[in-house]
């Protein structure tokens, strides 16, 4: 009989998979493979603290688009890291669903 035991959630860790802010139509930046994903998902959370809080700042200074910027690039760079999260998730279920069927 397969092995269908789950690795716990602790012990799963970011792929490395998802891009994030282009030039030339190639990826500048990139997730790190390796992070646990607790560990990454709480930097996400921080991350889009400071959206919340950058555009709350955007929408109350019209002289500058310095804050709406900022909440641009930290928005991208936290949707990379909840994407690549989710990469590993579905890779994990959808493994363990096939090792149930065999």
């Amino acid at each position: 009989m397969p092995d269908t035991k789950q690795p716990h959630p602790s012990d799963l860790k970011t792929i490395g998979l998802t891009p994030f802010i282009y030039c030339s139509n190639q990826p500048l930046f990139h997730v790190s493979a390796g992070v646990p994903i607790g560990d990454a998902l709480s930097q996400a959370s921080d991350l889009l603290f400071l959206v919340k809080a950058f555009a709350e700042d955007a929408a109350y200074d019209k002289k500058t688009d310095r804050h709406a910027w900022g909440a641009y690039f930290l928005a991208a760079m936290s949707k990379a890291v909840i994407d690549d999260v989710v990469k590993v998730i579905n890779h994990q279920r959808f493994t363990t669903r096939n090792q149930t069927q065999v």
